[in-house]
C-alpha cells in the first residue's frame, strides 16, 4: 500500500471541494482511495461561525451532540454514532472561526466521490472524510473517518480459521478508520497544509454501496458501554 500526502494551496469556504482536490490530483488510478480532511467538507458546506466566547462554543457542543460529558480537557460527545471530542467542532486552522461537521458526513463523501469519478473517468474510487480522534488511556490523537464511500469499511473476518486452525468468533477489521490513522499521520495536525491524501494498493473491497451502518457497533455489545453508562454519557 502507498500513501502520498498532498501538499495544497488554501481553500476557501464555500469553494468547489471536487475542483479542489482535481486541480491538485489531476488524475489517479483505479482502485485508489483519498482522503479528505474533515475541514475541507466543513469550508464546502459553508459550515462555520465566528468565534466569540468559550461560552457560544460550548453551546455549539450541546446543541451538535446526541450525548455530553464535561472532561477537564474537552467536551466528551457522541454524534452521529461515533464518540468524539466536542462533537468535531474545530477552531484549529479556522483562521477565527468554529468549524461545524456536516449533519449527514455520508452524504458529502459520496458527493464528492461521484463528482470526481467523472472528473478522474473511474469506477473503483474511495474517499474518506478524515477529523481527529482520541483513544481511550492514550497520549496523542489519531486520524478516524467520519465518514467514507466507495469501498466496505469493516471487513468481517468471522469463521475464518487462525494460524493454527482456530475460528475466529468476533474479529471485524475496521478498515476505514484504519485508513484515516495511516493517511492523518502524513497530512499532519499544525501547518503542513495538506489536507488530502492519496492511497493506493489498499487491502479493500471498492463498491458502489456504502452502508453506513456497517460500522457503527450496538451499544448492548460494545467495550466501552459499561463505562459509558457509569457516567451517565449514555442511558
Amino acid at each position: 500500500m502507498q500513501i502520498t500526502p498532498i501538499h495544497t494551496r488554501l481553500f476557501q469556504e464555500k469553494e468547489n471541494l471536487p475542483a479542489f482536490v482535481a486541480e491538485h490530483l489531476p488524475a489517479v488510478a483505479e482502485k485508489t482511495i483519498v482522503t479528505v480532511s474533515s475541514k475541507l467538507v466543513c469550508l464546502w458546506k459553508g459550515l462555520s461561525v465566528p468565534y466569540e466566547s468559550r461560552a457560544q462554543k460550548e453551546a455549539l457542543i450541546r446543541q451538535e451532540s446526541d450525548a455530553a460529558l464535561q472532561t477537564p480537557l474537552a467536551w466528551l460527545t457522541i454524534k452521529s454514532g461515533m464518540i468524539m471530542t466536542n462533537a468535531g467542532i474545530d477552531e484549529s486552522n479556522a483562521d477565527g472561526k468554529l468549524l461545524l461537521l456536516p449533519t449527514d458526513c455520508y452524504a458529502c463523501a459520496a458527493e464528492l466521490r461521484g463528482e470526481l469519478q467523472k472528473k478522474w473517468n473511474v469506477k473503483n474510487l474511495g474517499v474518506i472524510i478524515t477529523d481527529s480522534m482520541i483513544l481511550p488511556l492514550r497520549a496523542g490523537i489519531i486520524g478516524a473517518a467520519v465518514a467514507y464511500a466507495g469501498f466496505k469499511g469493516v471487513k468481517d473476518l468471522r469463521g475464518k480459521p487462525d494460524i493454527f486452525g482456530k475460528k475466529l468468533e468476533v474479529t471485524l477489521v475496521n478498515a476505514a478508520d484504519a485508513l484515516a490513522a495511516a493517511c492523518a499521520l502524513t497530512m499532519g495536525e499544525a501547518a503542513e497544509q495538506c489536507p488530502l491524501c492519496r492511497v493506493e494498493q489498499a487491502p479493500v473491497e471498492f463498491t458502489d454501496k456504502t452502508d453506513p451502518d456497517e460500522i457503527k457497533y450496538p451499544p448492548e455489545n460494545d467495550l466501552y458501554t459499561p463505562l459509558l453508562k457509569a457516567v451517565k454519557l449514555v442511558k
